[in-house]
């Protein structure tokens, strides 16, 4: 397997730290507001990531935050007349039903900023006892100039950062590019600390709780493009301070999605949220994995409902085989894979292996669709279409897809019966009006 590492920008082999173990951090939501279809793409890639690492016989230890401290948080807060905690809360349990609409995992560690704060503020105080940080006035700032190859990440250079910087000039800061670890303010939840109460700076958060679950440093860190700078680079800069390298062997940032080639923002008015899509969710989720995940993605109604489209035909085609194995009672009979089911798994597999290229491998399970389409069609095929089945079930639990199918019921089987033996002797009104019957128990 190869990944993209985004700090060297190169594709290079993965070799993890710990020998059949992954360790992975993704940065998950600042909670004040339902998420939107942009922010579903990391959520569905990494779990992705997950999955295939899971396949491979790893054990992943998966950890994505919440922000649950912000002016954001704040601001939403006042807006609605609500506290803090009542708005994060409101957004947390939002974003599991969001995950969970678009087919990937909650079952993972998800640690809050409000329940780190004592692992932060130690951070804190050992990059200001080291000479990284400085306290003015309650406010704590990193010293940037004290970090070699910053810039490294996002490819930026240090002396053209500190030119764009001088436009908002901070008097507290030695240098525009110090960015806020810990900042003092009477609005909000406040915390206390060494330097007075206050809140700790975006910056310093995900860092710090890296620091405090792992202990030390992590295979994969992963984020939306928009994180690299400057979020990203300075989680770097701070543990290059304290731990001599980067938090993570690998950096990966997927590409931003935009809505009809507009970036989505309050002035454009294109904000489209998870929860409003009226489609399949498993259509949307092709849709998000039908583009490689370092390349932009841009929506638009036409391109999801293509996909959403393709997941019923792909469904469809899963669900008649599925239901023609269960009728003929051979689905817990050992499959045949032949050479044609071989070269399309192999195929898959290598997509996979190459800096998880889901467009490839979607273009694998079509291959698939169309070898089981055949063999619906042959009596005699049963075997190598249990072959396909399995093969199917193995790429939808990689890429998170299901087809929701359950083993019929007998008097479910009776009327599937019916229903294919009606369908037969071209009796449709009895055809249609069974399909309702089985669409209505999830069989068609």
């Amino acid at each position: 397997m190869k990944i993209h590492n985004t700090l060297t920008n190169k594709l290079e082999p993965f070799e993890p730290i710990h020998k059949d173990t992954v360790n992975m951090y993704v940065c998950g939501p600042t909670v004040y507001n339902y998420i939107q279809i942009g922010n579903a793409r990391p959520v569905i890639f990494f779990d992705v990531v997950r999955r295939y690492f899971e396949f491979l016989g790893y054990t992943v230890n998966f950890v994505s935050n919440f922000t649950d401290i912000d002016d954001k948080i704040i601001t939403k807060a006042i807006e609605e007349q609500e506290d803090e905690i009542t708005i994060a809360e409101k957004f947390i349990d939002a974003f599991y039903k969001d995950v969970e609409r678009v087919g990937s995992t909650t079952k993972y560690l998800a640690p809050r900023v409000t329940e780190y704060m004592s692992a932060i503020i130690d951070y804190i105080d050992q990059l200001v006892k080291k000479g990284y940080a400085y306290e003015v006035d309650g406010d704590v700032y990193f010293r940037v100039a004290k970090i070699d190859h910053y810039g490294d990440l996002s490819g930026r250079n240090i002396a053209d950062l500190e030119t764009g910087a001088r436009v908002e000039v901070n008097p507290k800061k030695e240098n525009p590019l110090d960015f806020t670890l810990w900042k003092k303010t009477p609005q909000g939840i406040t915390f206390p600390s060494p330097w007075g109460e206050g809140r700790p700076g975006w910056h310093t958060e995900c860092v710090a709780m890296i620091n405090d679950i792992f202990g030390g440093q992590i295979d994969i860190h992963g984020g939306g493009a928009d994180l690299m700078f400057p979020h990203h680079e300075n989680e770097i800069a701070q543990h290059r301070a304290i731990h001599g390298h980067a938090i993570a062997k690998y950096w990966m940032h997927n590409g931003h999605l935009t809505v009809d080639n507009e970036k989505m923002s309050k002035s454009a008015d294109n904000y489209i949220f998870v929860k409003d899509l009226d489609v399949d969710y498993m259509g949307f989720r092709l849709f998000t994995l039908s583009t490689h995940y370092r390349s932009p993605l841009n929506y638009t109604d036409e391109s999801l409902n293509s996909y959403v489209n393709e997941w019923q035909r792909l469904r469809r085609t899963y669900t008649q085989a599925f239901y023609q194995l269960d009728l003929a009672e051979k689905l817990d009979d050992t499959p045949s894979y032949n050479a044609e089911l071989d070269k399309i798994r192999k195929n898959f597999l290598a997509a996979m292996d190459d800096d998880f290229n889901t467009a490839n491998a979607i273009t694998e399970l079509q291959q698939l669709a169309k070898y089981t389409n055949h063999k619906t069609r042959q009596d005699d095929s049963l075997n190598q279409l249990l072959g396909a089945v399995r093969l199917f079930d193995q790429f939808f639990e990689i890429l998170g897809l299901d087809a929701r199918t359950k083993r019929m019921s007998k008097a479910t089987r009776n009327i599937y019966m019916e229903w294919a033996d009606a369908r037969k002797n071209k009796n449709f009104e009895k055809a249609d009006r069974l399909r309702e019957t089985l669409q209505e128990k999830g069989i068609l």
